[in-house]
């Protein structure tokens, strides 16, 4: 297992694996897409209001993480963008890199030089670089020397990407191959590493407490900085020792709970690798490995199996589908459609078990889902002007009574989906009758499956 700066090593009784607790997650979203600064404000009042759900150290202003992942404010980053001399071309034709990285001058050079040449040799150019703004007096003393360097990379859309998918994923390409290199930098790949690099999503987050979010990175402060939504996390160190890398949202989903197959669903990703392809990733799907390094939390694992799915042309319902499937077996009240897509999947992805509520978005569509067994608690509420809050708990944010048009919770392996380029929420039943007929899974399992009992 790799040891990261600020982690315990195992020694004695102790094993940081049987790290286990609960988290809180949340989000708040405009259906119609409308972006505020609003929204953001709203985001990091949920994260505030999730306090409870994280856990403090003996140094009262040490955290385990908590984060917030917005969609990409263009018009803030144009405008400092410009004040740098940074020429950024439209929305959708350049990504936005969040670079933790170390604080001392000369290892911090080594990553960057690790980053352009990445850049370049995937046929996509950097536009430049920025500091991010931060306040850390807020920090506790125990978490100020591990406190990365933080920097922003600005990345334009090569000619080898037609359009903003083809840039995604080499985004993702780009990024898997960045912390695959890290590892040549020796100690300085500890400090090493890419919350997000995107041109749809950025996050920010880190070792902190939820009231420090808002404080610690000046960017959010400002009003230019709009979303349509925003998904936040509180951590309570579930499976691992707290660390920046670590805290959450991660570049799809945030996490409360706890995947108990973890082990398990590692091994079995690895074992198919040679016998996965994709006509979208191509020959760049042999850079991704190793897909989920050792020493990641599970909620970072399961970030990377979605990520895999998507950028692979699942769409973000059907791959939550296949990784959190619900409790389908024997089960006579589910129709027989949806009971064959389940099997069928069943036989490409082994569940990601346990109790865990996951909220996911990909800056298009956001949502949550819960597993089978309604084991962590996620409630949601639809106002009159469009808005959808959902939390760990009631009352994450304050709304007021009459405005509330409806108010419910996630029940056991259901899932709540808002498109926001669509502008509507998308009915459970809806999404699984409309993905369970897309193909004939049935027809498939009869030529396909043998049963032992009818040989």
């Amino acid at each position: 297992m790799r040891e990261y700066k600020g982690l315990p090593r195992k020694q004695g009784l102790y094993d940081p694996r049987n790290e286990h607790d609960a988290c809180g997650i949340g989000f708040v979203a405009n259906i119609k897409n409308r972006k505020s600064h609003q929204i953001i404000r709203q985001g990091l009042q949920i994260l505030e209001n999730l306090t409870h759900r994280g856990a403090v150290g003996a140094d009262p202003r040490a955290g385990d993480g908590a984060g917030i992942l917005i969609q990409m404010p263009d018009e803030h980053l144009r405008a400092i963008c410009t004040d740098s001399g940074i020429d950024l071309p439209a929305p959708g034709e350049y990504g936005v890199g969040m670079m933790f990285m170390p604080q001392a001058a000369r290892p911090r050079v080594d990553c960057e030089t690790v980053v352009e040449s990445t850049v370049e040799s995937e046929g996509q150019h950097v536009l430049g670089w920025r500091d991010v703004p931060v306040d850390n007096a807020g920090l506790g003393e125990s978490v100020k020397p591990t406190e990365p360097f933080i920097r922003q990379v600005f990345v334009g859309r090569g000619v080898n990407c037609p359009d903003q998918d083809a840039f995604e994923r080499k985004l993702f390409v780009i990024r898997k191959r960045m912390a695959r290199r890290a590892n040549e930098l020796g100690e300085a790949s500890d400090d090493f590493y890419s919350p997000s690099l995107s041109s749809r999503t950025i996050v920010y987050k880190g070792m902190l407490l939820a009231d420090q979010v808002g404080d610690f990175y000046l960017d959010l402060k400002d009003k230019t900085m709009v979303t349509a939504l925003a998904l936040v996390h509180q951590r309570f160190s579930t499976n691992t020792f707290p660390s920046w890398r670590l805290a959450h949202p991660f570049r799809m989903i945030c996490h409360n709970g706890e995947i108990n197959t973890l082990r398990g669903n590692i091994n079995w990703m690895a074992a198919r690798r040679h016998l996965m392809q994709s006509e979208l990733l191509g020959d760049d799907l042999d850079k991704l490995w190793p897909l989920i390094p050792e020493g990641q939390s599970d909620s970072a694992s399961f970030d990377n199996a979605l990520e895999l799915l998507v950028h692979g042309g699942y769409s973000l319902a059907h791959a939550m589908m296949m990784l959190i499937p619900e409790a389908w077996t024997g089960n006579p009240l589910m129709d027989a459609q949806r009971r064959a897509f389940y099997e069928y999947h069943a036989a490409l992805m082994e569940p990601w078990d346990g109790p865990a509520a996951v909220a996911f978005t990909d800056g298009r569509q956001i949502g949550a889902t819960l597993d089978r067994n309604g084991l962590r608690p996620a409630r949601y509420i639809i106002t009159d002007d469009d808005i959808v809050v959902l939390g760990s708990e009631v009352g994450v944010l304050p709304i007021a009574e009459e405005r509330i048009v409806k108010k419910w919770r996630l029940q056991p392996g259901k899932m709540l989906l808002i498109d926001l380029e669509q502008g509507c929420i998308i009915d459970d039943d809806d999404i699984k009758a409309q993905l369970s007929s897309v193909q004939p899974y049935q027809e498939w399992l009869d030529r396909s499956q043998i049963v032992l009992e009818d040989l």
